[in-house]
């Protein structure tokens, strides 16, 4: 994609001030309250380390090859030209497939609506397409979240790292992970630190599957599809299952 466009978050830059949480909620009509934890009505959220010496956006990564968009059974996940990835709940069946696909953890789903959606960062689609940036990174005053190609992006991590090697780590996380992210990251901390899953390949991982079921005997296709499958779309079915039970209590106390 070549006008596909990313968001370069500066862990090091980032004072916790959460201008960028306010200005999210503001543009997709979300309540202000402030939160650590992504959810249905927070798109994204800062979360302070190290005895709040230390802050980290989290949201969606907007995959250059989205579990996401392979894992949806009616298509209602897709990458758009501007790197984002969005959703459309009107083909939405509610499986939840994409809460256990992602490798990030990221979409979440609205418990407490009658009729429940899928949520998560739309990347502000329409403002990007219109030539704009989005909400957030007009709200860093403090550089700690950039706009532009991804291209760029890159170079200016790069740039960065290069010129403060003391102070960075030197990798740029979502450059390579899960096969290149439009959400990218540097830190003057370890990203093991910072809560982001380190265990994610460099590959595509709907590429990494298509490759594995393209070795095996036709005969066996089928089930190798539901064998590949569950160590990405149902390893961490514990993990959602203590989460989605967490959101019900949640909703029924309320």
């Amino acid at each position: 994609m070549t006008n596909s466009k990313a968001l370069l978050i500066d862990v090091a830059n980032c004072v916790g001030c959460r201008e960028c949480a306010r200005a999210c909620a503001e543009v997709n009509n979300l309540p202000q309250e402030e939160a650590t934890e992504l959810s249905a009505t927070h798109y994204t959220v800062v979360q302070s380390l190290n005895d709040d010496q230390t802050f980290v956006r989290r949201l969606c990564m907007h995959c250059n090859e989205p579990t996401c968009v392979s894992a949806c059974l009616v298509g209602a996940f897709t990458k758009t030209e501007t790197g984002a990835v969005l959703y459309d709940e009107a083909k939405c069946i509610g499986c939840r497939y994409c809460m256990q696909a992602c490798p990030f953890e990221v979409p979440r789903y609205e418990w407490s609506s009658l009729s429940p959606k899928v949520q998560k960062c739309k990347m502000c689609y329409e403002r990007v397409a219109a030539g704009g940036k989005t909400a957030c990174t007009e709200a860093c005053m403090f550089g700690a979240t950039t706009f532009g190609d991804r291209d760029e992006m890159i170079k200016e991590a790069r740039k960065r790292i290069d010129e403060s090697p003391t102070t960075y780590v030197n990798h740029i996380y979502g450059l390579t992970e899960a096969g290149g992210t439009s959400v990218l990251y540097i830190s003057n901390i370890p990203f093991e630190k910072l809560g982001l899953p380190m265990n994610i390949p460099n590959e595509p991982i709907p590429q990494l599957s298509w490759r594995v079921l393209s070795q095996i005997p036709k005969y066996s296709v089928a089930a190798s599809v539901v064998l590949f499958g569950i160590h990405w779309i149902t390893a961490r079915r514990t993990e959602v299952a203590r989460f989605e039970a967490e959101q019900k209590k949640l909703v029924e106390r309320n």
